[in-house]
């Protein structure tokens, strides 16, 4: 599911996504290895794409993208690699010790469930995640998050 949703939006980007998880790493997020995926990309190689490699090519694309986590060891990584690669300009990370919500959403969709974005939380964990198409049920989603955490403009 993270595959598709990522997919779509390097074809059409939202404005706004956010990306909500106490916990996230730089997971696998898009198998680009048989070259299937290449017109979505720039510059396609036949690899696999990590999460913050494909949240900092939709910062070049002029989606504006904002990460909620908590102030973990175990998200520097991810983050850091998010903040060397992506258009700092349409890039916010914020961080929150009591996040404890799961939700990725863009202007019109958004996904949300009990997974964290590990290995463990998409390989391992028995998770419940819910996709929903919905431009209303995305802006009350976005409302709340810059209501409760900050945000860009």
């Amino acid at each position: 599911m993270l595959a598709t949703v990522l997919t779509a939006e390097l074809v059409a980007p939202s404005s706004q996504l956010w990306l909500v998880s106490p916990w996230i790493s730089d997971v696998p997020a898009i198998d680009n290895t048989s070259g299937s995926f290449d017109s979505v990309f720039v510059d396609p190689s036949n690899r696999m794409y990590t999460l913050s490699e494909v949240l900092s090519l939709l910062t070049y694309n002029q989606a504006r993208v904002t990460v909620v986590s908590r102030p973990d060891r175990h998200n520097s990584t991810f983050l850091d690699r998010l903040r060397r690669s992506a258009d700092g300009e349409n890039l916010q990370i914020k961080q929150h010790e009591d996040v404890h919500e799961k939700t990725f959403c863009g202007d019109d969709w958004l996904l949300t469930g009990s997974m964290n974005l590990t290995l463990r939380g998409m390989q391992i964990n028995d998770e419940a995640v819910t996709y929903k198409v919905s431009s209303e049920a995305a802006a009350t989603a976005r409302l709340d998050f810059r209501h409760r955490f900050g945000g860009l403009e």
